[in-house]
C-alpha cells in the first residue's frame, strides 16, 4: 500500500509559478514510478509528467514540456512538480500517482496506476 498526499496548489496569474508536492508513505519510496496527472470538469485525467522507476528518466506531455519539471527526494519520500510560465489551460485538479510494478508502455495511462492522492486544485487566471 502507498498513501499519497498532495499539496501546493492555488491561484496564480498567467506566467506565474507553483510547486506541487506529493508525500508518499506506506512502503519503500524507491523503485516506484511516480506520475502527475490533471483533470478538468467533464474530461478524463490526462498525463502531465512521470518519473520512471527503472532509469530515473522523466517524461512530459508536449503541452508542458520546457515549463514543468518533475523531481523526487527519496530521503523525504516526496515527488515534486515545478510549474513555471503557467497558462490558463494549465488549470485543473492535479493528482499524484504511484505504482511499483507498472510497465513502461503504461506509464502515460492513468488507468494503469494503483495509487492516487486526493488531488490539489491549480487555477491560472488570465
Amino acid at each position: 500500500q502507498v498513501q499519497l498526499v498532495e499539496s501546493g496548489g492555488g491561484l496564480v496569474q498567467t506566467g506565474g509559478s507553483l510547486r506541487l508536492s506529493c508525500a508518499a508513505s506506506g512502503r519503500s519510496f524507491t523503485g516506484v514510478t511516480m506520475g502527475w496527472f490533471r483533470q478538468t470538469p467533464g474530461n478524463e485525467r490526462e498525463f502531465v509528467a512521470v518519473l520512471w522507476r527503472n532509469t530515473g528518466r522523466t517524461y512530459y506531455a508536449d503541452s508542458v514540456k520546457g515549463r514543468f519539471t518533475i523531481s523526487r527526494d527519496n530521503a523525504k519520500s516526496t515527488v515534486y512538480l515545478q510549474m513555471n510560465s503557467l497558462k490558463p489551460e494549465d488549470t485543473g485538479v492535479y493528482y499524484c500517482a504511484a505504482d511499483p510494478t507498472i510497465i513502461f508502455s503504461s506509464i502515460f495511462d492513468s488507468r494503469a496506476y494503483d495509487y492516487w492522492g486526493q488531488g490539489t486544485q491549480v487555477t491560472v487566471s488570465s
